[in-house]
């Protein structure tokens, strides 16, 4: 393979087919994946092997013997991992952007240079605990907390649903500190465990049985540790605005999972769709499936506009904390996509793809949880509305075209929309409205993203297919958003008459 050191345009292309090329023929002819994929973890000797291509060396800078945290190559070794495995795309994403990533940024040069060397030699692993059994999308309420006793930190708390649980060597903690008087400090810190250090092991209480994404080992984390004052992560202002960009730039690492492991529906459908007979004809020349086929390849297009903004804005010299908006857009639309890929996916293919072993079946089960992590979808769509109507209002401007006009992330796009989203935003809206609003404004997004992939030279006839893909899915959600009624929850239907008493 290429030297870790910082690489040229030329040799990170280099690096990234290399690796692309042994990946595929360790999962596919010295290994099975289909088979792989239904055992829980990677099995040791695939995983070293993997771990001896150094993806993750482009996540550490070049001063350490790393390859520069460069957004481009990261993304392109996503895309090659998730073309082949989205659990181990995901691996890797992990270990970057949730803890190799943060640690260049905010960690000493003593944490530094104690850490990364293991990363490249040994084939370390690190993972990111946040979430707790009663605070998932409520993080900034988690109950783990520390005090410094002498010259450490003591660190007590549950954590749950953290990839890699019982597996990785490092493991970025965060936890709020105790008051002298009781409860908690509002503000989050950040501290890294080192397992092979006494006193910071962090032990698994119960494993999860995931539903997919079976590479990955998930569980509820006992966390009982204590730790030196130099394992702690140094914001520049506060935690929470730590927290904010670390969020915010893992959530723009999803379009380099989402554009391979579009890419690889995207190549297996066609190809089964122009094998697979029908009454004596190839099920390629039926319309609805070209409809399939033609948003599937909408979403590798939108992933790969979605890919070219993240390598622009998401390096670790920038802070992403007042990101939030893009960065949802990031995680909502791409996940979606990965989401809606998969279900066609799985239709086109039928019952022989309703398997574990099979593509179609793991895609479906393993995308779904990307709509879940780093918050709910409905969440950041909620989110999404909020933060647009909120630069709307201060800016004193009530037609929602006219704002998509001036906004950064939807000016390109705004003319796209004009008889479509042509309409006055005035007071409060129901929860429900404001996730519609959010799934709007993320599409136009989508296609500002679009327009200027376009123009960076990406096929002009991919780019248009993608914006009419999108323009049809905003105009339907847009009839809801204005003419859509309020269907109420009757909340004690169990008191209703059942069926059986209603029919003669």
């Amino acid at each position: 393979m290429t030297s870790d050191r910082a690489l040229g345009p030329s040799l990170r292309e280099a690096y990234v087919a290399e690796f692309s090329s042994r990946l595929r023929h360790l999962l596919h002819t010295r290994g099975d994946l289909d088979s792989l994929s239904l055992q829980r973890g990677i099995p040791p000797y695939v995983f070293r092997e993997i771990q001896a291509l150094r993806p993750l060396a482009g996540s550490i800078p070049h001063e350490y013997g790393g390859r520069g945290v460069e957004p481009k190559e990261i993304l392109s070794v996503l895309e090659a991992s998730s073309y082949e495995s989205l659990s181990l795309g995901l691996v890797l994403a992990i270990n970057g952007a949730l803890f190799l990533e943060p640690l260049a940024k905010y960690g000493s040069p003593e944490l530094k240079a104690s850490i990364f060397p293991r990363f490249i030699e040994e084939g370390a692993m690190g993972g990111l605990m946040i979430t707790e059994p009663d605070y998932g999308t409520d993080a900034l309420s988690m109950q783990t907390s520390f005090d410094q006793q002498g010259g450490e930190y003591a660190i007590k708390g549950t954590k749950h649903w953290a990839g890699l649980s019982g597996w990785a060597d490092f493991w970025i903690v965060t936890a709020r500190k105790r008051r002298e008087a009781g409860g908690l400090h509002r503000d989050i810190d950040f501290f890294v465990c080192d397992s092979r250090q006494p006193g910071q092991v962090i032990s698994v209480e119960e494993w999860y049985p995931n539903l997919g994404l079976y590479m990955i080992p998930y569980g509820r984390n006992h966390v009982d540790v204590r730790v030196p004052l130099g394992a702690r992560l140094a914001p520049p202002a506060n935690g929470i605005g730590l927290l904010r960009d670390l969020l915010h730039r893992s959530r723009m690492r999803f379009a380099g999972m989402a554009v391979g492991f579009i890419h690889r529906i995207l190549d297996e459908s066609i190809a089964h769709c122009r094998e697979r007979k029908v009454g004596g004809r190839s099920l390629v020349s039926f319309d609805q499936v070209k409809r399939r086929l033609a948003e599937i390849q909408a979403g590798h297009t939108i992933s790969a506009a979605f890919c070219r903004h993240s390598s622009e804005v998401s390096g670790i010299g920038k802070d992403l904390a007042e990101e939030g908006l893009a960065a949802n857009v990031h995680k909502t639309v791409l996940s979606d996509l990965m989401q809606q890929a998969s279900q066609s996916f799985l239709q086109l293919m039928g019952a022989k793809g309703y398997r574990l072993d099979h593509p179609a079946g793991r895609a479906v089960v393993d995308s779904r949880p990307f709509q879940i992590v780093e918050g709910s979808n409905d969440v950041m769509y909620d989110q999404i509305a909020a933060a647009f109507l909120k630069r709307m209002r201060q800016a004193g401007e009530s037609s929602f075209l006219g704002y998509l006009r001036l906004h950064e992330l939807t000016s390109l796009a705004a003319e796209r929309f004009s008889r479509i989203l042509d309409f006055q935003l005035a007071g409060e809206l129901l929860q429900r409205k404001m996730v519609d609003l959010g799934k709007i404004i993320a599409r136009v997004v989508s296609v500002d993203f679009l327009l200027r992939l376009g123009s960076g030279g990406y096929d002009s006839g991919l780019v248009e297919n993608a914006i009419e893909v999108l323009r049809e899915k905003v105009g339907m959600i847009a009839a809801g958003f204005r003419d859509g009624i309020a269907v109420p929850l009757v909340e004690d239907y169990q008191g209703a008459r059942d069926w059986q008493s209603c029919t003669p």
